[in-house]
C-alpha cells in the first residue's frame, strides 16, 4: 500500500465514522426516526428478557436500535443508549459486570444519565460505559486481553468500516473458551461500491453489511475457527424509497439477512466438522431450558437423549462454560472422517422459503 493509498484509506475510515455518529447522534432522535427496518427487532422476546426491558428506563428504549438481543463479566461493542447493557446486567446479576463501548457521546449520555435509576430499579450496579471506536478496544484501559467471558454486539459491525479490527479486538479480549454472540446484517452478495457509498443506507444498516461467505472467511482469518449461526430472517426493507434506490442502481437481486452468529475463543477448534465418534448428552439444567437446548441452528439437544457430534461441537460444549450441562461420550482416538452435514452452502435458512428461523417472522435484524 503506497502512502497515498494509505492516507485515502484512512480518510474514509474517518468519514464513515463521522456519518454514522451524525446519523446515530443528530439523525435518529429515536427507533420511529430509522427509514427502514433493517434495526427493528421483529421477533417477541423470552419472559425473562420481556420482564429485564419492563424495567429500563423509557428514554433508554426509545433510543434503541439493534436487531435483536445477544446474552459473567461481558461486554457490549457499540451498546448506544445502553438497553442491552441494561439487560444483561439483571441476568449477570450483583457479581457479574457488564462493560458498554460506543463512540456516539449523545448515545452515551443517555445510557449514563440514567445509571443511578437503572441501580436503584436493579438494587446493584455492575455496568461501566466508555466512549470509544469498537475498532479500538485496546484504547479502553478496562479492558485487557483473555478477560471477557461474552461479547455481545446488536446490528452494529456492519457499521464499521474496518470489521476485521473489531472482530480480531474480540478474539484478543475473550478468555479462553469465552464467545463473541451477536446479531447483525449479511448479504447475499458483496454490497456494489455505490451503495457502500451511500450514507443513507450505510447508517440503515445495509450497504455496510457483509456478503456471508467473506464475514466467515473474515471470522476465521481473525481466530474463529468455526462460526455457528444461530437464526436468520430475511430483512424486508418496507420503504419504498430506499427499496427503490436500490433497484434502480441495478442490484434488484440484492438481498440482506439478519443472523445470530455465536463465534467461541477457542484454539483447539479444526476448519471443517470432523468426526471422532462422540456424542453428548444434555442435562437439562441450563436455566429456562430444561426440556432441550440449542447450541445453534442445527444442534438442537433434548434432556437425556444421547447426541452425535463433531469434534468441533465436542469441544465448544466440554471446553466453555457449557461443560457442566452436558454428559461426554467418546474420546479422539480415532477419526471416521468428515462429519455428515458439513456444509459450505449459504447458512441462511430462510433464504430457500422466506421464513425466519427466530420465531417471530421476518423484519429487522433481531
Amino acid at each position: 500500500m503506497t502512502s497515498e493509498t494509505g492516507a485515502a484509506a484512512a480518510a474514509g475510515t474517518a468519514n464513515t465514522h463521522s456519518s454514522v455518529e451524525t446519523y446515530y447522534g443528530d439523525t435518529l432522535k429515536e427507533s420511529a426516526d430509522l427509514l427502514t427496518n433493517a434495526c427493528c427487532t421483529a421477533a417477541r422476546p423470552a419472559p425473562q428478557i420481556a420482564k429485564a426491558i419492563s424495567n429500563i428506563h423509557p428514554d433508554v428504549i426509545k433510543k434503541y436500535y439493534g436487531c435483536g438481543f445477544c446474552v459473567p463479566d461481558e461486554v457490549e461493542v457499540g451498546c448506544g443508549a445502553g438497553r442491552d447493557v441494561y439487560i444483561a446486567s439483571q441476568l449477570v446479576g450483583e457479581k457479574g459486570r457488564v462493560i458498554g463501548v460506543d463512540m456516539t457521546a449523545e448515545q452515551l449520555k443517555v445510557a449514563k444519565e440514567t445509571q443511578a435509576y437503572h441501580a436503584e430499579k436493579f438494587g446493584f450496579d455492575n455496568v461501566e460505559f466508555h466512549e470509544g471506536l469498537i475498532e479500538k478496544l485496546d484504547d479502553i484501559d478496562s479492558l485487557t486481553d483473555g478477560s471477557v467471558d461474552i461479547i455481545i454486539s446488536n446490528c452494529v459491525i456492519n457499521l464499521c468500516p474496518d470489521k476485521e479490527a473489531v472482530l480480531k479486538s474480540c478474539h484478543r479480549l475473550l478468555k479462553p473458551g469465552g464467545e463473541l454472540y451477536f446479531s447483525d446484517v449479511y448479504a447475499s452478495r458483496r454490497v456494489p461500491q455505490e451503495l457502500r457509498e451511500d450514507e443513507v443506507l450505510w447508517g440503515e444498516c445495509l450497504s455496510g453489511a457483509l456478503y456471508w461467505n467473506d464475514f466467515q472467511n473474515l471470522a476465521k482469518q481473525c481466530g474463529f475457527k468455526d462460526p455457528r449461526l444461530v437464526e436468520d430472517a430475511p430483512i424486508t426493507i418496507e420503504n419504498k424509497k430506499v427499496q427503490d434506490k436500490i433497484e434502480e442502481m441495478g442490484h434488484k437481486n440484492l438481498e440482506f439477512y439478519s443472523a445470530t452468529y455465536r463465534l467461541f475463543q477457542l484454539d483447539c477448534l479444526e476448519p471443517h466438522c470432523e468426526d471422532y465418534g462422540q456424542a453428548v448428552i444434555y442435562k437439562g439444567t441450563i436455566p429456562r431450558f430444561e426440556s432441550g437446548w440449542s447450541l445453534d441452528d442445527h444442534h438442537f439437544m433434548e434432556k437425556g437423549k444421547v447426541f452425535p457430534v463433531c469434534g468441533n461441537t465436542y469441544n465448544m460444549l466440554k471446553e466453555t462454560r457449557f461443560e457442566k450441562h452436558f454428559d461426554f461420550v467418546g474420546d479422539w482416538s480415532t477419526h471416521y472422517g468428515i462429519f455428515d452435514g458439513c456444509g459450505t452452502s449459504m447458512p441462511f435458512k430462510s433464504s430457500i422459503d422466506g421464513v425466519s428461523t427466530k420465531g417471530g417472522g421476518g423484519g429487522g435484524c433481531c
